[in-house]
């Protein structure tokens, strides 16, 4: 942990296990007093855009640190971010989710949030009897667009026509906000068409 202000480590509590080191997020040698070396995954939540870009791009290029992110208060200036290969954290709904998935590779469902947060990809598991019916009715029930399927080891994008198959796994589009209908709704047999 490292902050330019010493009464911030007061928050972490007695049983935190890793260094605390007074400085900027930047510097290349308060880097290496925290153990930037040694380091997993590096995370830049400091106040300022700025500071937090280059604290990112410092841990990422001159250290080798691969699980890199860093927080943005600027949505707009994310998706810059973005293109410079540094994933951010722009908005404040998602940040928790953002945060795991980039540092521990995991966070549930969701594999890809936008810069802005509004929309995601997400696996869906699909019930047995979605077997044989296409995306296009799997996307009418679930209101998300099938953005790719793995079938047999390999990335497919299907067309509408496609039809599911057992083992296939199965990549969604969808707004944030109905990421959660879409999976529970993969996850119950189709309705019959009678």
């Amino acid at each position: 942990m490292i902050d330019r202000d010493q009464s911030a480590f007061r928050r972490l509590g007695a049983d935190f296990p890793g260094e605390r080191v007074l400085g900027v997020g930047f510097d290349r040698d308060v880097l290496t007093r925290a153990g930037i070396e040694r380091a997993g995954a590096f995370a830049a939540v400091s106040s300022g855009d700025n500071s937090n870009i280059i604290s990112a791009r410092v841990a990422r290029e001159m250290f080798g640190v691969e699980r890199v992110v860093a927080r943005i208060y600027d949505a707009k200036r994310a998706a810059v971010y973005e293109r410079l290969g540094i994933p951010t954290i722009a908005t404040v709904p998602w940040t928790t989710d953002r945060f795991l998935h980039t540092l521990i590779g995991d966070a549930g469902t969701t594999t890809w949030r936008d810069p802005t947060g509004t929309v995601a990809v997400a696996q869906l598991t699909l019930h047995e009897d979605w077997y044989g019916r296409t995306v296009r009715e799997l996307e009418r029930t679930v209101g998300a667009r099938v953005a790719f399927i793995i079938r047999f080891g390999q990335g497919v994008l299907p067309e509408s026509k496609t039809v599911l198959q057992a083992d296939d796994v199965i990549y969604v589009a969808a707004t944030s906000g109905s990421v959660g209908e879409a999976v529970a709704l993969a996850g119950k047999p189709p309705a019959n068409e009678d």
